[in-house]
């Protein structure tokens, strides 16, 4: 067996060999890319929009900065960057190149091809030089990594000093009556959504159990300044349903 075969993790509720997470993820994001951004609007109301935003509100992108939006998918991220920034350039890196085609086709890139590069790859094994960005972000893809550790080392390695990293992820609520409730939401109406809109219960249903393996906002901002990061904090969005965290290369 290889070492991956010997050492497991979750794929959502399901415990997999590590080697075999990579190829299950990128099998979930394929089947869905088509629909993805629609979904996104239909399970959050459209609030993800509002979490992107406030990301962009915290991050203040700066003319001339060169970001890096790992598993970026459809390009939501850069947009919202490029807008902000004059002169600035971004970097979508995703493991699923169907994604990534979906993306190509928003207007948006159209637009702003000049200052946009779209790249399949491995948010643990980057393929970019060290000190090669101002600025990392990631958004609901970090929990979908199969060893996250090995992920902010390698968003660490590639940040100029400087750098920022910043990651929007879903959360827990710190009230447990909250979470019960969105807890019944997750599980009952976003897989039946998926079925529908998709044609994919499997998917969705993987994604709502994905989020609840993800380490609560604490024990992720412990993990990303156990990857060398300094002046860590995290702000919860719509009450800890999701979180960003932001941390410095210094």
């Amino acid at each position: 067996m290889t070492e991956d075969q010997d050492h497991t993790t979750h794929f959502g509720f399901q415990t997999v060999p590590e080697g075999d997470k990579a190829g299950m993820v990128h099998g979930v994001f394929t089947r869905v890319a088509s629909r993805y951004d629609i979904m996104n609007d239909l399970m959050s109301g459209g609030v993800h929009r509002l979490w992107k935003d406030a990301m962009m509100d915290w991050l203040a992108p700066r003319p001339g900065q060169r970001l890096l939006d790992v598993a970026g998918g459809t390009g939501d991220v850069a947009f919202r960057f490029l807008k902000r920034a004059p002169g600035s350039s971004a970097v979508v890196c995703d493991m699923t190149e169907s994604m990534l085609i979906e993306g190509r086709k928003r207007a948006e890139a159209e637009h702003q091809a000049e200052r946009l590069e779209w790249v399949v790859g491995d948010a643990m094994a980057l393929p970019f030089a060290d000190n090669s960005f101002d600025v990392y972000t990631i958004s609901f893809g970090i929990r979908n990594v199969t060893r996250i550790a090995d992920a902010l080392k390698d968003a660490y390695r590639v940040l100029k000093p400087g750098g920022r990293l910043m990651v929007l992820e879903f959360s827990q609520i710190p009230n447990a009556m909250l979470q019960k409730a969105y807890d019944l939401y997750s599980f009952n109406v976003i897989p039946v959504m998926g079925q529908i809109v998709a044609n994919d219960r499997d998917s969705y249903q993987y994604l709502v159990e994905s989020i609840r393996k993800f380490p609560d906002q604490d024990s992720f901002a412990a993990m990303i300044r156990q990857a060398g990061f300094e002046q860590v904090k995290y702000r919860n969005l719509t009450m800890g349903v999701a979180a960003l965290h932001s941390g410095w290369k210094i």
